[in-house]
Formats: C-alpha cells, structure tokens, sequence
C-alpha cells in the first residue's frame, strides 16, 4: 500500500466566481485534482482522488509515478496579477519591443539563475 502523504500537493483559492474553496492538485499526476469548502476538506478530497487515481492506473497496468517525480509538465502556466503589474509589464514589454510573455519568461529566468545568499 502506498503512503498517499508522501505525494507533495498544491492549494489554491478559488474565486467564487469559480465557486469558491480551495483546488487541491498533486504535481505527479496532471489528472488529479479536487476541491473542497476548507483546506483540510480540500486535502482529504484530494487524497480520495489520489487513492483512486492510482487505482486506476494500476488497473490499467499503467506506471504510477513516485512521490515528488514531478510528473508532466506541460511548460505552461497561468498566473493571476493586479491590474497594476499588468499595466507596467504590459507597458515595458512594449518599450523593449518584445511580448510580455517573453519580458516575463526574461525575468523569471534572470532570477532563477540568481545566487541565492548562503
């Protein structure tokens, strides 16, 4: 039997115009997601989810990824921000000629490669 703890998770507030509560997803597996009023009805969905995510792999003799093995990743994301960052991202983007998806992909690559204090 599987330590369904070990799998890291994510939580994320739900607008309420997407209903509200908390959206629970786990990074090693894309089609695991739940949701609940509270955080912690938010994780124990989840970890029901999970429990049956993995069993239905299993029943399709597929491979069920380990805890923290990161899964897939599609390479895209989609983050919320003020109208104010997006109003000055937008506005510098324009001034160095390029598209705020490639400011923004600048930026985050220049701070990932940014040493961090030890």
């Amino acid at each position: 039997m599987r330590d369904l703890n070990q799998y890291p998770f994510e939580i994320q507030i739900l607008s309420e115009e997407d209903g509200g509560g908390y959206l629970i997803s786990f990074p090693d597996f894309s089609e695991c997601i739940s949701d609940g009023d509270t955080i912690e009805e938010a994780i124990q969905n989840g970890l029901d989810a999970l429990k049956e995510t993995i069993a239905a792999l299993e029943s399709m003799n597929l491979p069920v990824p380990e805890p923290g093995s990161g899964g897939s990743y599609s390479g895209k994301f989609v983050q919320r921000v003020p109208k104010s960052l997006h109003a000055r991202l937008v506005a510098r983007a324009k001034q160095e000629g390029v598209s705020m998806n490639t400011l923004v992909n600048t930026f985050l690559a220049e701070s990932l490669g940014k040493k961090e204090p030890a």
